[in-house]
């Protein structure tokens, strides 16, 4: 057995004794409401940096001012920094990689048959289930993080050089331009590499983007008895709205060349207007979520939905329409300079899982982008299932395969010794 073998046994062994305490860590995360909206996320950040502190992790709160935070739609927001350093103070001759998950989720909804802030366990910890909102996109990857570190720190006999940073932010919902995007942008950090919250079944290395938008129909409100008195703006919304659904149906035409992702698509996903059923509706507002491939150009695509959307309007008399960017994500293209990280998280994915590990696009968008924008090579891996559909993520009843959560921080642990310490001498 090589020496980075023995190593590699080591930080296995440490996941494996300190896994009990990694699940309750993941529970109490769990157990405090981030509903993004309203988005108050500053308690939770606080109570992180406080477990963190527990562990000897001394984490950085980076509040973000309040009035950016409010005009966002949010109400509270702490970014979390820990920085760890090796072989002298400032970790010369390595890399510095970083490792994002976002605490901030979805309101939990209806039709959960577990507590969605319980944190609740069914079974054991070897193959039992943990249940809450986030307990599988992202707070998981708190765990997986934070245990991967840690594990990494317990070594004895490793030669590391340079560093981990733990970034933990809180605005990915609304588009993570208060989160990962706000402490790139204050040159709060600025690592080598980056690993973020993703799916332990895979390594991810390309996404979608992501337009949204808010349409807003207006007519003339009228009486029901006199509907000729008025426009309505109900009846064009519905215009509009068969435009765009034949529209989406053109882009199922349209396929990407990233393995993983298919093709563009537009939901609608809120839709609401009128005031009673005895008048006809003056106003009707809905918005619309544009999936982009890697390969479309988000200018083009909003500049020619917006022009699809007032040509279709343009057909009722009488009716005005106001298109507002809510959100535009850019896709994550393939990089080149992620090839060490991803062989590696591949490489250790499967000895530890004991089959390969895929590399693919996903058409989810996420963080990941902003760190792509600022030149830093990524991939996208942690604990969950082999979909997102599996985890029940923004759905009732989210949930994490314990058995996933511990496998992952195996992965990542692994694969920070083997960036950290460069390649091993060869066996003579």
């Amino acid at each position: 057995m090589s020496h980075r073998d023995e190593l590699n046994t080591q930080l296995d062994a440490w996941i494996d004794a300190h896994f009990a305490e990694q699940v309750a860590f993941l529970q109490a995360l769990v157990q405090v409401p981030t509903d993004t909206p309203p988005g108050h996320n500053a308690p939770h950040a606080r109570r992180t940096a406080e477990l963190l502190q527990g562990f000897g992790l001394s984490a950085e709160q980076h509040a973000v001012p309040a009035e950016r935070v409010q005009a966002q739609g949010m109400e509270s927001i702490i970014n979390l920094i820990v920085r760890r350093r090796y072989g002298d103070s400032h970790g010369a001759g390595g890399p510095v990689i970083a490792l994002n998950a976002h605490g901030d989720v979805v309101p939990p909804g209806e039709g959960w048959t577990h507590g969605p802030y319980s944190g609740e366990i069914v079974g054991d910890l070897q193959s039992g289930r943990l249940y809450g909102r986030a307990a599988a996109v992202s707070k998981s990857d708190f765990a997986t993080y934070t245990f991967a570190l840690r594990a990494l720190e317990s070594l004895s006999g490793a030669k590391l050089r340079g560093g981990v940073e733990l970034h933990f932010t809180y605005d990915e919902e609304f588009g993570g331009e208060l989160g990962p995007a706000w402490l790139l942008k204050e040159g709060l950090s600025k690592p080598d590499l980056l690993i973020a919250a993703g799916f332990s079944y895979q390594v991810v290395t390309a996404h979608n983007g992501c337009l949204q938008m808010e349409v807003t129909v207006l007519g003339q409100s009228a009486h029901a008895a006199i509907p000729d008195s008025g426009v309505d703006a109900l009846q064009a919304a519905v215009g509009i709205l068969n435009v765009l659904y034949r529209q989406n149906d053109l882009y199922r035409q349209v396929c990407s060349q990233v393995e993983g992702i298919k093709h563009p698509y537009l939901n609608v996903g809120r839709i609401e207007g009128g005031s009673n059923t005895n008048v006809v509706p003056g106003r009707v507002g809905f918005k619309l979520d544009r999936r982009m491939i890697p390969e479309e150009d988000p200018v083009l695509v909003e500049a020619s939905l917006r022009q699809l959307i007032r040509e279709a309007a343009a057909q009722f008399p009488g009716i005005k329409v106001e298109i507002k960017r809510l959100l535009l994500a850019h896709a994550l293209q393939p990089q080149s300079g992620n090839k060490a990280l991803v062989a590696a998280l591949q490489k250790h994915g499967e000895a530890v899982f004991g089959e390969p590990i895929p590399c693919a696009g996903t058409p989810l968008y996420t963080d990941v982008r902003l760190y792509g924008a600022h030149g830093i090579p990524a991939a996208i891996y942690g604990a969950g299932p082999r979909t997102v559909l599996e985890s029940h993520a923004k759905r009732a009843d989210e949930h994490l395969e314990l058995a996933d959560l511990r496998r992952a921080t195996q992965v990542v642990a692994r694969t920070l010794l083997e960036l950290l310490s460069g390649p091993e001498p060869a066996q003579v």
